[in-house]
């Protein structure tokens, strides 16, 4: 008896060592990719986002704290069209982890999974901040991040076999929910098709694309460049000739260059989120989507 209660004993033991599944460690480069990560992997995923919404993503140093986590990383999910190429290269080679290297499977590009918009056809200095592979701000058409998503689902299921069916079930359920937010928000968004305003940064084409939104112009005198006194008299010129319902600038935007148009122009101001958390409404992907429309449509009466 004494032997049999001793054998017991030592089993609840040996299984109280036994590991419990690890999650998935995902270093998301932005905010709403780890937001779609979240989505698809539950608490089957531990995610880092490398960057928070008042950044600007053109704009992030290899950090120390980044490198740290692309170390211990399992997968790393970032937009690509070298939207990252100033600091995720370096970010990667110091990490010294070979599963997330480019070309393995630890490494996903979300625009590699997407049709792009604004491709050049020839790229120089002079255009300023112009990406070869086309405009990297993809996530702005809800379009996209199903495409994404179904991409994404099944590379998390490929790394992380063992849960490989509950990744695929919350992609299904996710999928078809969000199939079902597109067709809300596009009946919500039909008075903004034909809408004219005016942008801060090319990061609104993708959104201005699905919801038939016209740009008449951009703060900055080209992609990347801040705005300058004879830019902004140039577009308040045309403003006079063709009037437009907004300014429309990001969070992680300087505020300044689009209040002075708003207030020679006047014509109002609209902060968009641009991504999770860059508005207190946007919490997830899907009130990223509600706040920003209902943004654009105050303005558009």
């Amino acid at each position: 008896m004494t032997s049999r209660f001793g054998f017991f004993l030592a089993l609840i033991a040996a299984m109280a060592v036994v590991p419990a599944h690890a999650a998935l460690k995902v270093f998301a480069c932005t905010p709403e990719w780890g937001a779609l990560a979240k989505e698809l992997g539950g608490d089957k995923v531990d995610i880092y986002s490398a960057t928070n919404a008042l950044q600007d993503p053109h704009r992030v140093e290899a950090r120390p704290s980044l490198i740290a986590r692309a170390r211990s990383a399992d997968l790393v999910i970032c937009t690509g069209a070298q939207l990252e190429i100033g600091w995720l290269p370096l970010v990667l080679t110091q990490a010294g982890n070979s599963k997330i290297q480019v070309g393995q499977p630890g490494y996903f590009e979300a625009s590699k999974f997407v049709t792009m918009l604004e491709i050049p056809t020839s790229v120089d200095r002079s255009q300023g901040d112009v990406h070869p592979g086309g405009n990297p701000h993809i996530h702005l058409d809800p379009r996209n991040i199903s495409k994404v998503a179904a991409a994404l689902s099944e590379r998390m299921a490929q790394l992380d076999a063992a849960e490989a069916e509950d990744y695929r079930a919350r992609s299904k359920a996710f999928l078809a929910k969000w199939q079902q937010a597109i067709v809300r928000w596009e009946g919500e968004a039909a008075p903004l098709k034909g809408m004219v305003v005016v942008g801060y940064h090319k990061n609104m084409s993708y959104l201005n694309n699905w919801l038939g939104i016209r740009e008449l112009g951009s703060l900055e005198p080209k992609p990347g460049l801040p705005p300058t006194t004879a830019h902004m008299s140039e577009l308040l010129t045309r403003l006079a000739k063709e009037p437009a319902k907004a300014v429309v600038r990001s969070a992680y935007n300087d505020p300044r260059a689009a209040e002075w148009l708003s207030s020679n122009a006047k014509i109002p101001v609209v902060t968009l989120p641009f991504t999770v958390g860059g508005t207190d409404k946007s919490k997830d992907l899907f009130s990223l989507f509600d706040d920003t429309i209902q943004r654009l449509l105050a303005v558009a009466k």
